[in-house]
Order: structure tokens, then C-alpha cells, then sequence
């Protein structure tokens, strides 16, 4: 079974950065896409990116694309999420999850594992 972390969140200005790492163990990330979601209080959980495990293909949604970049580091079990220009609305609980379907899915339901989630606050 796979066990994800996810660190990195925390409070900054609009405008600024910050970088998600998602650590993972148990299991070798590079089997396995990852995606990478955010959910606030009141609303269901949405895809923010994921990268494929079969050609590393990334995708983004439209309101993060242009600022944020997922990557990941092969044989170091390690995804980041590198967020720029960020936006009072990129205000949530950002989760890392994986799944065994290789070229990725924005469905959270398509995700075997998930880890426990990392407050982003984006606020003056």
C-alpha cells in the first residue's frame, strides 16, 4: 500500500509561491500517475494537475495553467507542485493522490491513494 505526504502548504501573499512535495513510500511513484487536487469547505474536490507515468504528459486546469508546474523526480518517490502568482481562490486544502491508470485522469475517483492534505492561504 501506498503512503503519500504531502508538505510545503502555508499562508502567503497574493502573488507569491510556493512549492507542494509529495513524498511517498511503500511503493515506487514512478509506477503511478499522479495528480494533484484542492478542496475547500463546501465544495467537492477538484483536479488542479496530474502527470502521466507513461510519458510524464502533464496537464493543468485552465485556472492554474500558466502558473503552476508539476514535476516529478524519478527513483526518489517525489512530486512538487511548483505554484506561482498565487490567487486568494488558490486558497485550499491541496492533496496529492496516485493511481495505477497510467496516463493519468482529472476523475478523483479514478485515485487508489491519497494523502492526508496541506493547507494553502493565500491572503494580504
Amino acid at each position: 500500500q501506498v503512503q503519500l505526504v504531502e508538505s510545503g502548504g502555508g499562508l502567503v501573499q497574493p502573488g507569491g509561491s510556493l512549492r507542494l512535495s509529495c513524498a511517498a513510500s511503500g511503493g515506487t511513484l514512478d509506477y503511478y500517475a499522479v495528480g494533484w487536487f484542492r478542496q475547500v469547505p463546501g465544495k467537492e474536490r477538484g483536479g488542479v494537475s496530474y502527470i502521466s507515468s507513461s510519458d510524464g504528459s502533464t496537464y493543468y486546469a485552465d485556472s492554474v495553467k500558466g502558473r503552476f508546474t508539476i514535476s516529478r523526480e524519478y527513483g526518489k518517490n517525489m512530486v512538487y507542485l511548483q505554484m506561482n502568482s498565487l490567487k486568494p481562490e488558490d486558497t485550499a486544502v491541496y492533496y496529492c493522490a496516485v493511481t495505477s491508470v497510467r496516463e493519468g485522469s482529472w476523475l478523483a475517483g479514478v485515485y487508489d491513494y491519497w494523502g492526508q492534505g496541506t493547507q494553502v492561504t493565500v491572503s494580504s
